[in-house]
């Protein structure tokens, strides 16, 4: 169904604008380095900054509640630490801060997916204690809450949000094409089928995008790769990673039958030029040029999105639920569930080296109350992980799409991010790449997953 704008969409608006009345005031960002600027009483709080100039949520934001907390806590300073950098580069970077008290920040923007690797690298400290005390942690739900789990069962981050994936699609293309404005595919062959409709009828068009290969990191992955192969089977159990055995899968016909669609989408030329889609900043364009402009038919993508076109963006696009539909991706068959999804999300983690740890959780707490989260959810395009938030009509109505994303949860699926994830993440990558260039056939590039997987998980694969 398509999504219609609403008039608490003003509210969101109107809290951006205070976020950058705030921001005017605030002494600027410095970026990462050594521990220059900090002391006894000043607290580092490191986190990834947009690579597009024009999207300064998260700056605005963290402005906000930086100003707030040192009124509330006189005496007390906050020096914001923002990496501007790729997902990639961004936890290559934070990884090497964490290493030394010299280089560690007090409070670090967390990733969900890297989480479990960076505890057994002993680079976090679990928060435990802090939580006991914290008595809005209860309204946090359960899956978010494991999401910042190690395996040893303690907890290592406060998530800020989740999201969930599904179709985008223009519905100016689809109505060029002869496609339907209430578009929602069955099965993998529905999609192909739209594709190749909108290839033949509006040639100028990429006709759909699938993240894919190296350089798009954890988007190919997990936009891409993940939300295909999750929905080759019923959903009962995990296709990546057997839990009974506490072993990755390698060598299934499932992985083969994702791949297969990635080089379908590349090979019949129904998605981005090559050398589009292994550019690293591809995202980026899809966001801020190729759907604003009604320049790609179809995007396989997550339920931020919307945090680029709102006022004051760079990129803003006032009239972009009226243009663009959304639809749940379908299992590959159409067999039950019926629909997929995949979630990650971020989290606030301390640094086992931070200095002041306790401030930094003090951090946590101001900007995880009720009404901070919910503002922060809006405005980032977030799904909201405290039930309290979630139940609440005002996020629910806040912004076009809110509400269909937030539907997602029930049939989503989560990574399995155990500690060696990150490895197996970029052999996925690898294996993409392959046969996006058709450099390998997919059965060659899912034998190489397979001996990557062996060698990233000291052999704990299991074939299926």
């Amino acid at each position: 169904m398509p999504v219609r704008p609403t008039a608490a969409r003003s509210r969101s608006t109107a809290f951006l604008l205070t976020l950058v009345a705030l921001t005017s005031a605030a002494p600027a960002l410095t970026g990462c380095g050594s521990g220059s600027g900090s002391g006894p009483n000043t607290l580092k709080v490191s986190f990834k900054e947009s690579t597009d100039n024009s999207i300064h949520v998260m700056d605005d934001y963290l402005a906000a509640v930086k100003k707030q907390f040192e009124k509330e806590n006189p005496g007390k300073k906050v020096r914001l630490v923002p990496i501007k950098a790729p997902d990639s580069e961004y936890y290559t970077k934070l990884q090497q801060m964490l290493r030394s008290p010299k280089t560690a920040p007090d409070l670090v923007y967390e990733d969900t997916f890297l989480i479990n690797s960076d505890i057994t690298s002993g680079y976090l400290k679990p928060l435990d204690p802090y939580l006991a005390k914290w008595r809005d942690w209860d309204q946090f739900i359960g899956t978010a809450r494991s999401a910042a789990q190690g395996e040893d069962g303690r907890t290592y981050g406060v998530p800020d949000g989740t999201d969930t994936r599904g179709l985008w699609f223009d519905k100016r293309v689809f109505e060029k094409a002869g496609l339907p404005a209430d578009w929602q595919p069955r099965t993998w062959d529905d999609i192909l089928a739209a594709a190749r409709t909108i290839k033949q009828k509006v040639p100028h068009v990429t006709p759909l995008n699938v993240y894919t290969g190296k350089p798009a990191g954890e988007a190919a992955t997990m936009q891409g790769f993940e939300m295909l192969l999750y929905g080759t089977g019923d959903g009962t159990s995990d296709p990546l990673y057997d839990k009974a055995s506490r072993k990755w899968i390698a060598g299934s016909q499932a992985f083969k039958d994702a791949l297969a669609f990635v080089r379908t989408v590349y090979k019949e030329k129904l998605g981005p030029d090559v050398s589009d889609a292994l550019d690293p900043n591809f995202a980026t364009r899809v966001r801020g040029e190729l759907l604003p402009q009604g320049r790609l038919g179809i995007d396989l993508d997550g339920s931020w999105l919307p945090q680029d076109w709102l006022p004051g963006s760079g990129h803003q696009w006032p009239t972009w639920s009226q243009e663009l539909g959304l639809a749940y991706m379908p299992t590959q068959h159409g067999q039950a569930p019926g629909k997929v999804s995949m979630s990650g999300g971020w989290t606030w983690a301390v640094p086992a080296k931070a200095a002041h740890p306790g401030l930094a959780f003090d951090f946590i707490k101001a900007m995880q109350t009720k009404a901070a989260a919910e503002k922060w959810y809006i405005a980032n395009s977030g799904i909201a992980v405290r039930k309290d938030v979630a139940a609440d009509p005002s996020y629910i109505k806040a912004q076009p799409g809110i509400k269909f994303f937030t539907d997602l949860v029930a049939s989503t699926h989560y990574r399995p991010a155990y500690p060696a994830y990150p490895k197996v993440s970029t052999a996925i990558q690898e294996a993409m790449e392959g046969v996006t260039t058709g450099d390998r056939s997919v059965d060659q590039a899912a034998s190489g997953y397979a001996d990557a997987l062996k060698s990233a998980t000291d052999n704990q694969v299991v074939e299926k």
